[in-house]
């Protein structure tokens, strides 16, 4: 995608420093300064500068792939906010738990429709993925800025990069920590989700504050090249754009060795990989084998419980000895208290529903859930309209051992205990002898290997 090179020796007159476009402003306060900085470059700055040959480089490139991040980047940040509410913060649930000024106002997330969270997370997850190769190609477009010297020639344009290392930064860093995440790969040493929440707010100010200062220029970018005429032309006929007050245009450019249309397509093509690549993970079926970056959303086996699990019964400590016949669920409310065997819920009014369940990684699956609803168990033990539920597990560790539920998700008629799927028992693995399934709730706070629900009044939720 680059003609990039240093010339040979002799083949341009003087040293290798980026010399000044027309329009690009003039030395600011203090100018002297400034200007000191400018004759007094460090080892190599000239010599640097000059190695940015490629012609394809301007404000319109740089600009296309702006848009596209102008788009796609918000999206990504709001259904993020939006899977953060579906973990019910105003329980003090939701990770990270004080989140200081940053708090969201209370919100009941809803239950319908079912897939809603199937959606917000697969669309946060997936999207993000996707984009990488634009970042990658917008950060290609501009890498000469990162060496031009004086690195400022005002306090304005000081305060202009310092927004620049923080929106560059942030969205390297989220995309890091994201994709580790997904991953399983805890390589850092800090709280993945308090530091993907505060990092994603950094990153938003920077944005906000690098489209406030650069939109004018990136329209005008836009409108200067028709895009279907630009896509027409190829790697021969490629030229540079006219200097630019920002000096992407390089100073002394090469020939070209890829058109625009071949960098724009390039990066377009990659960014379709990595979503085809990706998107197999909300679909069940052979769309599932095709996520192959993905294998913790891939499908572990066949028949009617093969399908993904998040969370293993040998990986939270569940063995035989908790769930076998001793099992009892344990039902509170108010003082009031119900012990019931699994046989004595399958002797219970049951009830089917086809909903999916979405975990945080992005991927998730629909299948067919058979079990008691939540409002029965909360009529059995004399609950009547709880104000909320609070779920335990059999887990003795580990972040999602209990959940509560909020009134809207314990009397859903979707909401069920869950005992079967698709017409057999649960294995181990999915949650035998009991799990919860809401519809449009978070995977993990679908909660497996259920001991106790305590049902709730309005005023102690």
């Amino acid at each position: 995608m680059s003609a990039d090179r240093t010339s040979p020796a002799g083949d341009h007159p003087g040293p290798l420093l980026r010399t000044e476009p027309p329009g690009r402003p003039a030395y600011g306060f203090p100018r002297r300064g400034w200007a000191f900085l400018a004759e007094h470059p460090p080892p190599g700055a000239r010599s640097i500068g000059g190695r940015w040959r490629s012609p394809m480089r301007g404000p319109w490139l740089t600009s296309m792939y702006g848009l596209v991040l102008l788009i796609g980047l918000p999206l990504v940040f709001l259904t993020g906010l939006l899977d953060y509410l579906a973990y019910g913060p105003q329980f003090g649930q939701a990770f990270p738990h004080d989140v200081g000024w940053l708090r969201l106002p209370p919100f009941d997330w809803p239950t319908r429709p079912s897939w809603l969270f199937r959606v917000t997370q697969g669309l946060h997850v997936a999207l993000g993925i996707t984009l990488i190769p634009v970042v990658l190609g917008k950060l290609w477009s501009v890498i000469p800025k990162l060496f031009d010297w004086p690195p400022a020639r005002s306090v304005a344009q000081v305060l202009e990069r310092l927004s620049l290392v923080l929106l560059v930064g942030g969205i390297l860093f989220e995309i890091a920590t994201g994709l580790l995440n997904i991953q399983y790969a805890y390589l850092f040493g800090f709280d993945f989700y308090t530091a993907h929440y505060f990092g994603a707010w950094v990153f938003v100010a920077a944005l906000v504050t690098h489209v406030a200062l650069k939109l004018r220029r990136m329209l005008t970018a836009l409108r200067s090249r028709p895009v279907l005429a630009e896509l027409t032309v190829p790697p021969d006929a490629t030229r540079p754009e006219p200097p630019d007050p920002d000096g992407l245009v390089a100073a002394r450019p090469g020939p070209a060795t890829v058109s625009r249309r071949g960098a724009l397509a390039l990066v377009g093509g990659l960014s379709l990989l990595l979503a085809g690549l990706t998107v197999g993970q909300s679909f069940d079926g052979r769309w599932r084998r095709t996520a192959l970056l993905l294998p913790r959303g891939r499908q572990p086996g066949a028949g009617p419980t093969g399908f993904p699990v998040n969370r293993t019964a040998a990986a939270a400590g569940i063995g035989s000895a908790d769930t076998r016949a001793g099992w009892r669920l344990t039902l509170r409310a108010a003082g009031r208290q119900a012990s019931l065997d699994r046989a004595a819920l399958l002797a219970l009014p049951q009830h089917t529903a086809r909903q999916p369940i979405a975990c945080v990684e992005g991927w998730s699956t629909l299948q067919t859930w058979t079990g008691v609803r939540l409002r029965d168990l909360a009529a059995l033990v004399g609950a009547g309209q709880p104000g909320a539920a609070h779920v335990r597990s059999l887990e003795k560790a580990g972040l999602f051992g209990q959940a509560t539920l909020q009134t809207n998700q314990v009397l859903d008629p979707d909401s069920l205990l869950a005992l079967r799927v698709n017409g057999v028992d649960l294995t181990p693995d999915h949650g035998y002898p009991a799990r919860v399934i809401v519809p449009a709730l978070p995977g993990v706070h679908c909660t497996k290997w259920v001991a106790e629900i305590e049902f709730r009044g309005r005023t102690d939720a």
